[in-house]
Formats: C-alpha cells, structure tokens, sequence
C-alpha cells in the first residue's frame, strides 16, 4: 500500500495570502502546504482522504487516472470543497463517484452541493453518498476501521487501513478510539501549531498522544504556517516522528 501526502496544511494553506512571516515568505518546498488530504492506493484501489479547494490540482499533480471513492473526515469546506471536480471521473468510469461520510456529513454535502441532486443538467457531478458509522466497512478488498474523534464539539473520523491510520482536524481522541489503533505501526495525526487551540491538537498535544500509541512512524499533518519553518522544527521531533509534506510517499 502507497500513501501519498495529496496537502499538509490548514483551511487556509501555506504561504498564507498576504501574511509577511517567514514561513510564507521565506520557507522552502516543505514548507509550501496545499489542504490536508491523502491518496490511498493499493494493487487493486485508489482512494481519496477527502476533496478539499485543491483537490483538482492534486489529482492533476500526481496523475490519478483511477479513484474508486472519497471518504470524508468530516465536512468542513477545506475537506470537502473540491468534490464538484469528480465530474472527470464520472465521465470516465460512467458511474456515481462513492463518497463514504456520517449521515451528517451527507446532510452538509447534499446542501453544499444541492445542485448535483436536484437536477439532471448534463455535466453536473455524481455521487453515491454511502454512509458510515463507527462499523468497519470495505471498499473493494480494502478493510476500513473508523475512529471517532471530536474537532471542538464536532465529530471526526480517522480511518485505520491495517496498520496505517489518519486523523485530522481533532483535538481529543476517546479511549474508545485510542483502543482501535492499539498497535498500529504509522500514524498521522493532526498538529497546528506551538500554541494551544480550540479545536485542533497543537505539537506538544499531539506528541503526548504519539507517545501513548508508540507507534513505529508517525506523521504530522494539518500543520499551520504558525508552526515554524519546516526545517526548524524538524529538530524538535522524537525520532520516530516527522513533520509531513505535500507529496511526500510512504510504502507500507
């Protein structure tokens, strides 16, 4: 299984449009941050973690010729803004693209997107909104383990592939969930920045939570432009911890 960092940074990316700090001015490729999501492909499947604003662009970077589906963390715009861009993959495959997301989420899609469902205009994207709970389910021959997390006082969802898990956009993980990723051997996890935040885990939050699943490799994602220059706080990590970054592929 491949994993491909598709973006890394917040809802507003990296460089910040007209913010002067160093990182948005002076930072290297690393630095440079498209919104979070992650491509996941095995032999058989390609599947997308989210759709966000830059979802287009990136299935145009790295040459995605084939997704199965897209499942949904949660539906905040930068995770969910780039599904009109389906339509290619509609046109290819002839068929609704499989979007997994909570009865909730779908609710939020069905707005967002009212236009794909309430008229047949040719040209409009497709999608078959299939949902999810806290049950495993599969895509293909690809087992997918939900791990409900809270963002502030909304409910997330990690997803755990064997023992690959992603989760973004939390700032508390339940025992129940930290349960289900009980030796899994790569972990991203969401880290904003230095600073405590209302909503997100901020590095040292996030660190502590690494350190209780001591996982073998661990990535951190949704990072800020707050967090420093890439190069800078790659010092401060343990070991087995690295900063991700847009593009970046780990095989598993």
């Amino acid at each position: 299984m491949r994993i491909t960092f598709l973006g890394t940074g917040t809802s507003q990316g990296v460089p910040v449009p007209a913010c002067n700090c160093d990182v948005c001015k002076i930072g290297s490729s690393k630095d440079k941050r498209l919104r979070t999501s992650a491509l996941v492909e095995t032999e058989k499947t390609t599947i997308s973690i989210d759709a966000g604003p830059d979802f287009r662009y990136q299935m145009l970077r790295e040459n995605v010729k084939k997704l199965d589906a897209i499942i949904i963390t949660h539906s905040h715009r930068d995770h969910i803004a780039g599904l009109d861009d389906v339509r290619s993959f509609n046109y290819l495959t002839k068929k609704p693209m499989d979007i997994y997301s909570t009865a909730y989420d779908q609710k939020e899609i069905r707005q967002e997107f009212s236009y794909a469902f309430n008229n047949n205009y040719p040209g409009l994207p497709k999608y078959r909104l299939i949902e999810v709970d806290d049950n495993p389910f599969k895509i293909n021959e690809v087992q997918i383990i939900p791990i409900p997390a809270l963002h502030y006082n909304t409910i997330v969802f990690g997803y755990r592939i064997n023992d690959f898990a992603y989760i973004t956009d939390t700032n508390y993980i339940p025992p129940s969930s930290l349960a289900r990723l009980d030796n899994c051997k790569t972990i991203v996890l969401n880290a904003l920045r230095h600073e405590k935040h209302a909503s997100h885990y901020n590095l040292e939050e996030a660190l502590k939570v690494i350190e209780f699943l001591n996982p073998e490799k661990a990535y951190l994602t949704h990072i800020s432009h707050l967090m420093g220059l890439h190069r800078e706080v790659e010092k401060e990590l343990p070991d087995n911890v690295e900063l991700a970054y847009d593009r970046l592929q780990i095989e598993l």
